[in-house]
């Protein structure tokens, strides 16, 4: 499955709209090569290079499995209107938190997408560590987007 996005290429800069030092609305996304067989998608961005450890920037869930794109600016909401549900994020709030590392190196921005053999039976607000536990083991295929960020 191919994760990608019209605004910045696989290991490319994202660009500021998308992180705290901009609008810090979530890039859009696009992907394919969905297996026939999901029956949902999930999505996690995170960022590795956080000094305290992985810090998580946002999580979606039950995505419809049709599903090929994610506009920019995806609302701050619990449950969107395709059903889609939002986890809360390492900054406490539902939906995107844009990059905003420290001054230093890059960080590395992973977004990953999940087709999953199931709909999820987990509440909006969950956690990362939450969502990783309900996929395990459901995970049909997966694609991945990296972008970096600096200041």
């Amino acid at each position: 499955m191919e994760l990608k996005s019209p605004s910045f290429q696989e290991g490319a800069k994202i660009p500021r709209k998308y992180t705290c030092e901009g609008w810090d609305f979530s890039p859009p996304l696009e992907w394919n090569d969905v297996s026939d067989k999901a029956q949902s998608l999930a999505l996690i961005m995170d960022d590795p290079d956080a000094p305290s450890g992985v810090f998580t920037h946002w999580i979606l869930f039950n995505l419809p499995p049709n599903s090929r794109e994610l506009l920019e600016g995806v609302s701050p909401v619990p449950q969107l209107p395709s059903g889609t549900l939002q986890g809360k994020n390492d900054f406490g709030k539902f939906g995107y938190g844009g990059p905003c590392p420290p001054p230093g190196s890059p960080h590395h921005y992973r977004f990953t997408l999940y087709a999953l053999d199931q709909q999820l039976e987990i509440e909006t607000g969950a956690s990362k560590k939450q969502l990783l536990k309900a996929i395990d083991g459901h995970i049909l295929i997966q694609g991945r987007l990296t972008g970096t960020y600096q200041r």
